[in-house]
């Protein structure tokens, strides 16, 4: 039990690594607040965590909101009195738009989810973690977010923030308590491809061309025991840094 007594919000909890990072944290003890734009299949998550013996509750919220993120963390406190893990896992595609196709709503509503999202979320969590010396962040950033295309500009550019912000706050808070990593899935079979729609030709055909140098498809699963790791104190020495998850895929 990693986790026992400990409080975990995730983002994006309902589906994919999400909801495989939720069960995994019930099932080590923690104490899990199932966020998700969808609360029905939150909801269906917690009550597997509950189900299984563990403590769950779901939230609606959409991490584009401000008001949302201060609901959640409100709800959170109200329920359980505290924080000790905030997981970033709330993400969405952008169709592979390439830079000379991008728009303003685009740009401005990946960005919202993808990198201002983990911001505010992060901006909430450090005056409580900052009181208790204590405190971990795990965002979910992307292969995308360390090579140049795997997606189109608007993800490329905001996961590439997110490993920055990742740095940032792990350097500059590490002193008090505070220790902030990401991971950095490859290719893994989540329902993300959902909010892909209507790809671009040209930008995604320029994404998939390094396809078939992909060792393999990861499961949510295997994301999850990574995320385990850096939310317990297995990883206590880890700090500011980008765990790549991805069979190897960006090792060629």
């Amino acid at each position: 039990m990693r986790l026992e007594g400990k409080v975990a919000i995730v983002t994006g909890a309902a589906s994919g690594m999400g909801k495989e990072i939720a069960l995994l944290f019930g099932a080590e003890g923690a104490k899990v607040v199932v966020a998700d734009l969808s609360v029905d299949n939150a909801s269906v998550v917690a009550e597997q965590i509950q189900a299984n013996g563990g403590s769950a509750i779901a939230v609606a919220a959409n991490v584009a909101s401000e008001t949302d993120v201060q609901q959640l963390f409100d709800q959170t406190l109200e329920q359980y009195g505290t924080l000790d893990i905030l997981v970033n896992n709330a993400g969405i595609m952008d169709n592979f738009v390439p830079a000379g196709k991008l728009t303003d709503e685009l740009w401005e509503r990946v960005f919202a989810v993808n990198a201002t999202g983990p911001m505010r979320t992060i901006r909430r969590a450090i005056p409580l973690f900052t009181e208790r010396k204590s405190g971990v962040i795990v965002n979910i950033a992307s292969a995308g977010g360390l090579q140049g295309s795997r997606a189109g500009a608007a993800y490329t550019a905001a996961k590439h923030a997110v490993v920055g912000l990742t740095k940032n706050v792990g350097f500059q808070y590490a002193q008090l308590g505070i220790r902030c990593n990401a991971i950095a899935p490859g290719a893994v079979q989540t329902n993300i491809g959902t909010t892909i729609n209507a790809p671009d030709e040209f930008g995604a055909q320029r994404a998939m061309s390094g396809m078939g140098l992909n060792p393999r498809t990861g499961d949510p699963s295997e994301i999850a025991k990574v995320a385990l790791f850096l939310a317990s104190d297995d990883s206590s020495f880890v700090n500011g840094t980008v765990v790549t998850a991805d069979a190897g895929w960006t090792a060629y």
